[in-house]
Parts: structure tokens; C-alpha cells; sequence
């Protein structure tokens, strides 16, 4: 880092040691109106106060912003409309502003001794020198000459550091667009989790009843054909031949069961051919003319399979309500993002709040993907759905 770097940011900390001026005098009269409330004075008073304090900080952001390369936003309480102390209410409960108020502290303390040293740092040998050639005495002029070096020593190494550490502590402070950003995306991440477990329960739920009314009853009933037939095996041969041809096929009709309930689970195909082959397959079925068109890689198994049901639940969609003609599936991965489109050319007015694409919202909000619809009425539909899924 040249010399000409280094006074930059030595005159950026002058700038900001500058700026403890008014924001002590902000944090000051805040903290001295705030009682004042009790007797109305102070609502005026926090009426001009706190407005101040948001463009002194919105100043710093600005210029952390431009310094730090990322943006330092906030996101303050809504007080639109609201009256004297119905505004003051909402200031009292936002924490944005109490953060305001505790950079004006950081800014007056803490972070003016950070701002003033690299200042002190580069005057403190200009200093020495003066004060050695005015004296004139001996003691002067060598401690100049230990001094000075050691200053400039320190300057050259603590300036990037200690303007590092400053506009750190006030991005943990001015950034306050992070905390509702977080508090939202945790909001979301435990959301999708009880939406997964949900699904998870419900899955299992649909598996144990196809078991119990498909296979397993067939099963039981192909049992009680055998132990029948065994009893009728002397005294009525052919009943009994006819009673193994009905457990034949009710075993056939149990074994195709539980291929079904397999393929529902995870379709082998998808296993085999991979989303694009998959839902090739699943094109065939449809009753309509269905065009595919999916350039992606083989992905995860969940994300496939997930993506595939949603395809499957579309496309049953399409055929059961839209009333269309066609429909087409598209569909690239860009090595981070597997973005699915299908359309139709139906009546469009598709109800993106309807219990269909809300599940499939759900299964995909699993892998952190989502749904968009777009349907005017009279058409075409366009749902598109996007899953972030990094390729090894």
C-alpha cells in the first residue's frame, strides 16, 4: 500500500474523529430529552432529534457503503400518517433507532479513539521535531530521534488496521437492513422445515394406506386362498385349482401394487435416465401433446425427485382444469440453479393460492426453491420453478 494510500486513510480517520462533534451532541440531547417525555418538552425535542440522528447515520452509511464496497442499508418502522406521539411509540419500539443511537455513543467514544490514533500517529513526530529545534536541548533532540522513527513505524502499520477495525464496528452497527433480513430468512428456513415435516407426515400417512388397502389386503386375501385351497386340495381338487389361479392373481395384482407405490415414492426411471428422461416419460402419459425440452445435468436425488412431482402435479393441472390444447416443459441448470418452466395454452387464471401449487410451494421451499405463476385470464400459463442446486 503506497504512502499516498496511507494519508488517505489517515485523512479519512481525521474525518470521521470530526465527526464525534455532532454525534456526541445528538446522543447527549437524546438521552436528556428521552426523560423529558414525562413533561412533553421532550417530544418536540425528540421530534428534531431523531430525525437528525437518521441523516447523520444515513452520511456514515453512505460513505461505509462507497469504503467497504457493500451496501449499508437500514429498514426503520413505517410511521407514515402516525401523529406526534403515536411516531414517538414506534421510534420507542424500533430497534433501528436505538441502533442509531448507540453508534452516536460508538462514534463520540470507542470510535473516535480508533479515528484520532493514526492522526496522532503521523502529527506525534512533526510534533517531536518542533519541539526539539525550539527547546534546543540535548534530551529533545534525541528523543526526536527515537520517536520519530517509532511513530512513523507505527503509523505505516496501524493506519489500514485501525481504519479496518472503525468501519467494521459501524457496519455491525448501520447495517440494520441485515437484522429483518435475518429474522425473515430464519422465519423461512422454520417454515420450511415444519412444511417439510408436514409433507414427510403426509407421505407416510399415503404410503401405510396404499400398503393397507392395496397390497397388504391383497396379500391377506391371497393367504386365506392358500389355506383354503389346501383344505380343499383332497375332497374338492378343483375348486382348490381354482382358488390357487384366484391367489396367482392376486399375488400378480399385489406385486404391481407394490411396483406402483414404489414408482410414487421414487420413480425408477428417474433413477435410471435422470429429471430429463423422467419426465420424458411422464410426457407420454398426458392426454395432450406435451413438448419437453430439459437441458440439465444429473442433479441430487431429492431435488430431482422433488422437481419431478411438482412437473407431474403441473401437468396434472393443465390436463384437469386449464382446458388447454398443448403444453410444453423447459428447462436449463446454469451450474447453480435449475430453473423449470411449464406452460400451457389454456384459459389461463390459474390461482396461485390454491391448494395444488401451494403443495408444490411446499415440497420445493424444502430445497429452498420457488414458485411463480404467471396466468391472465384467457391465457397462456407460464409456472415457472426454481431450485438452487450447485453441481459438484
Amino acid at each position: 500500500m503506497p504512502v499516498t494510500e496511507r494519508l488517505r486513510l489517515t485523512a479519512l480517520a481525521g474525518g470521521f474523529a470530526l465527526a464525534m462533534v455532532p454525534a456526541l451532541a445528538l446522543a447527549v440531547l437524546t438521552a436528556v430529552a428521552i426523560p423529558l417525555v414525562l413533561v412533553t418538552v421532550g417530544v418536540p425535542l425528540l421530534g428534531v432529534l431523531v430525525p437528525a440522528t437518521a441523516r447523520l447515520t444515513a452520511a456514515h452509511r453512505r460513505a461505509d457503503s462507497a469504503l467497504l464496497g457493500v451496501p449499508v442499508g437500514v429498514e426503520y418502522a413505517d410511521t407514515a400518517g402516525a401523529g406526534p406521539l403515536a411516531r414517538l411509540g414506534v421510534w420507542a419500539r424500533d430497534g433501528a433507532r436505538w441502533r442509531d443511537q448507540a453508534f452516536c455513543w460508538f462514534s463520540a467514544t470507542g470510535g473516535f479513539v480508533l479515528s484520532v490514533l493514526p492522526v496522532a500517529l503521523l502529527v506525534a513526530p512533526v510534533v517531536h521535531v518542533v519541539l526539539a529545534l525550539a527547546l534546543g536541548r540535548e534530551t529533545w533532540l534525541w528523543l526526536a530521534l527515537v520517536s520519530v522513527p517509532v511513530a512513523i513505524v507505527a503509523w505505516w502499520f496501524a493506519t489500514p488496521a485501525l481504519v479496518r477495525a472503525r468501519l467494521t464496528v459501524e457496519r455491525g452497527l448501520l447495517d440494520q437492513a441485515r437484522v429483518p433480513r435475518l429474522e425473515r430468512r430464519v422465519g423461512e428456513v422454520e417454515g420450511s422445515r415444519a412444511d417439510s415435516l408436514d409433507l414427510n407426515a403426509a407421505e407416510i400417512r399415503r404410503i401405510e394406506r396404499d400398503l393397507h388397502d392395496g397390497a397388504q389386503a391383497r396379500i391377506a386375501a391371497a393367504g386365506m386362498s392358500a389355506g383354503l385351497a389346501e383344505k380343499l386340495l383332497r375332497t374338492d381338487p378343483d375348486a382348490a385349482a381354482e382358488l390357487l389361479r384366484e391367489v396367482q392373481t392376486t399375488t400378480v395384482d399385489a406385486l404391481e401394487d407394490l411396483r406402483s407405490l414404489v414408482r410414487s415414492i421414487h420413480p425408477p426411471v428417474l433413477a435410471d435416465r435422470g429429471l430429463a428422461g423422467a419426465v420424458e416419460t411422464l410426457a407420454l402419459s398426458v392426454p395432450l401433446p406435451v413438448t419437453v425440452e430439459l437441458d440439465v445435468p444429473r442433479l441430487p436425488a431429492p431435488v430431482e425427485s422433488a422437481t419431478y412431482f411438482a412437473v407431474a402435479e403441473l401437468l396434472a393441472n393443465v390436463v384437469k382444469h386449464a382446458h388447454a390444447t398443448r403444453a410444453r416443459v423447459a428447462g436449463s441448470h446454469d451450474g447453480a440453479r435449475l430453473v423449470v418452466r411449464v406452460t400451457d395454452d389454456g384459459q389461463g387464471g390459474a390461482d396461485a393460492d390454491g391448494s395444488g401449487l401451494t403443495g408444490i410451494r411446499r415440497r420445493l421451499g424444502a430445497f429452498d426453491g420457488t414458485l411463480r405463476v404467471d396466468s391472465p385470464l384467457g391465457g397462456p400459463t407460464e409456472v415457472t420453478l426454481e431450485v438452487p442446486c450447485p453441481t459438484p
